[in-house]
């Protein structure tokens, strides 16, 4: 029975992939940083198919706490196969008036990336086998008004995947990205019916993606099928990008 690790994993699309590794009959550490009633939620729904679910609490930007994290993982899990790096956050505002917020979007989004990997990594290369899969966004490589730092942060998402890649791939370790376009989940909670209709009329299949097909493709990127792709930042945003 194979280990998966996901970050951020109480909601959203953390949600939707923890439940499909849950219903795959695989043993997932799920985390967030600070809603256990939400992971433990998660444990109890599926606890009739899977009694493999271990809910953790941990802010994955603070090293530390990621490597009490990953311990009680291995401890209980006797390894991890595969880490999920989904923790994030989303944030919009002018980029003139958002002095003081570099640093929390930059330590959520892209420190809590290379905490995770750094510390799963060892294990991974004594084994010679592993799969890093990095939730990324389409504003990573094209950037979005407004969104300035979550842009800058996702970028460098990009970027590491593709470095780390290349590094990894001779222990047998793939490590990709994830790019969705606009999802419905509450990290676009702040938009307006108008701005989302606007949004829609951007996306040539008409509509926001669901978190449920995020966690398909995630599946897909984890499986024996896929073992050929490393480096590549893939993209899911119903031919917004185009």
């Amino acid at each position: 029975m194979k280990k998966v690790l996901i970050t951020g994993a109480s909601r959203g699309i953390g949600a939707a992939i923890a439940k499909k590794y849950i219903q795959n009959n695989y043993k997932v550490a799920i985390n967030a940083i600070k809603n256990m009633q939400l992971l433990e939620s998660t444990v109890q729904k599926y606890a009739v198919i899977n009694n493999n679910v271990l809910p953790i609490l941990a802010d994955v930007s603070n090293y530390n706490e990621a490597e009490k994290m990953i311990n009680i993982v291995n401890e209980t899990f006797g390894g991890i196969d595969i880490l999920i790096n989904n923790a994030g956050i989303s944030h919009y505002n002018l980029f003139t008036e958002d002095k003081d917020n570099f640093k929390k979007v930059i330590d959520t989004n892209l420190v809590s990336m290379f905490n995770m990997c750094h510390l799963v990594l060892p294990c991974m290369i004594q084994k010679k086998s592993g799969v890093i899969i990095n939730i990324s966004s389409i504003w990573g490589a094209s950037g979005a008004s407004l969104e300035v730092l979550y842009s800058a942060s996702k970028g460098g998402v990009n970027a590491f995947t593709k470095a780390l890649a290349k590094e990894m791939a001779p222990s047998g370790i793939n490590v990709n990205a994830i790019a969705p376009g606009v999802i419905d989940t509450d990290m676009n909670s702040h938009l307006d019916e108008n701005d989302k209709k606007a949004l829609m009329e951007s996306i040539p299949l008409g509509r926001f993606g669901e978190a449920q097909e995020v966690a398909d493709l995630c599946y897909f990127l984890t499986g024996d099928e896929a073992k050929y792709i490393t480096g590549q930042v893939i993209t899911i945003d119903g031919g917004m990008g185009m």
